[in-house]
């Protein structure tokens, strides 16, 4: 099946951003320079509420002069965690913001803290980021009427997947500093992450120099293939189609795309209608239950995205055996087994844990609604 990307939207705003490449939910350090802090007070002349990042226009007084800067914040999902709304700040606030500024020396800052002048309210903190917690009472692992694990939720109920305990793919057996991007707190950890080849392990260094900043799904919306959908901040549903025997799942990060996972007995094989010789984002997936595991196999990618935060390289031989187990109401443990004779030495695994998110839909997101 063809995953449909779809086109990329931006707005201008002003000459100092018409001409930057497009890009769409960051990782922040390829864009802003933490070695420059900054401290701006001014007054609100716009509040551009959109994904995947909020921005705020305020004119700045230097001496004689008055410069209007673009802050930019979390999403509207993190903000709306945080309790913002479209008019928690208007034009006319005054406003002091502390935070790094922009590498390529444009009037842009992204905001670590937003405080009210008027009352010394802090509104922002960005050092204690909110976040989805598991927020159902524990209890025992939902399931079908045959006793087959539900993926979804239980009878009547809403919520979905989030909060992964790691947002970076290592190799099992290895712990590796990195942030929720996947970008090494130590380049000299590159080595530890996964048994690369050695043209892999340079791409994969020369993507974390640079920043991550030439992820195809920063710039241009691509799906996020393999374990990375997994790893991403807006979590995903599982829709189980028990009747056509298939398993949508549902990716709240990237741009809303969708994977479908067969579990009508198929081979793992190209369908002449639709696949046989066109390798996909997500890949052919086709699934079975093995006692209380949900194991999937996964051929057929492209090369045209990143299938881990950070920057991981893989070919189109990348084989994938993905094993979900609901091992209790409110826990989904995901194992991944990497097989890609094309980018590593062997094959390794990895895993980690997604919690349930009870009472809530996938949020609203897409990652270019707005400008750079």
């Amino acid at each position: 099946m063809k995953y449909r990307v779809y086109g990329l939207m931006a707005v201008a705003f002003g000459a100092f951003l018409a001409a930057r490449p497009l890009v769409a939910h960051h990782e922040i350090l390829a864009k802003f320079d933490d070695k420059k802090p900054t401290t701006l007070k001014g007054t609100v002349t716009k509040v551009d509420w959109a994904n995947p990042h909020v921005h705020i226009f305020m004119n700045v007084p230097t001496g004689n002069t008055v410069s209007n800067w673009a802050v930019e914040l979390e999403s509207t999902v993190d903000l709306g965690r945080a309790n913002w709304t479209r008019d928690t700040v208007k034009p006319g606030d005054a406003l002091t913001v502390q935070g790094i500024v922009a590498r390529n020396g444009s009037r842009q800052i992204w905001a670590n803290s937003v405080v009210m002048a008027s009352t010394n309210k802090k509104l922002f903190d960005n050092a204690t980021p909110p976040k989805p917690v598991a927020n159902a009472p524990s209890g025992p692992t939902p399931r079908w009427p045959d006793n087959q694990p539900r993926l979804g939720p239980p009878p009547g109920q809403t919520g979905f997947w989030g909060s992964p305990t790691a947002t970076g793919l290592v190799q099992t057996g290895t712990t590796v500093a990195m942030d929720t991007h996947g970008l090494l707190k130590n380049i000299a950890d590159a080595d530890k992450v996964a048994p690369f080849q050695k043209w892999a392990r340079d791409l994969y260094e020369l993507r974390q120099r640079n920043l991550l900043r030439d992820d195809p799904m920063y710039l241009y919306c691509m799906p996020p293939g393999g374990p990375r959908q997994y790893q991403l901040p807006y979590g995903l549903q599982f829709s189980e189609d028990r009747d056509r025997k298939r398993i949508f799942v549902f990716i709240g990060s990237g741009n809303r795309n969708y994977r479908i996972i067969y579990t009508d007995g198929r081979a793992q094989q190209g369908q002449l209608r639709g696949d046989a010789d066109n390798p996909l984002y997500y890949g052919r997936s086709v699934g079975k239950w093995e006692g209380d595991a949900f194991v999937v196999d996964t051929k057929g990618f492209n090369e045209k995205f990143w299938f881990s935060n950070g920057g991981l390289p893989h070919t189109e031989q990348l084989h994938l055996i993905e094993k979900f187990t609901r091992t209790d109401l409110n826990t989904l443990k995901y194992e991944v087994t990497v097989d890609d004779p094309g980018a590593y030495t062997k094959t390794w695994t990895s895993g980690w844990d997604l919690k349930w998110i009870a009472g809530e839909e996938l949020p609203v997101y897409y990652c270019q609604d707005n400008r750079p």
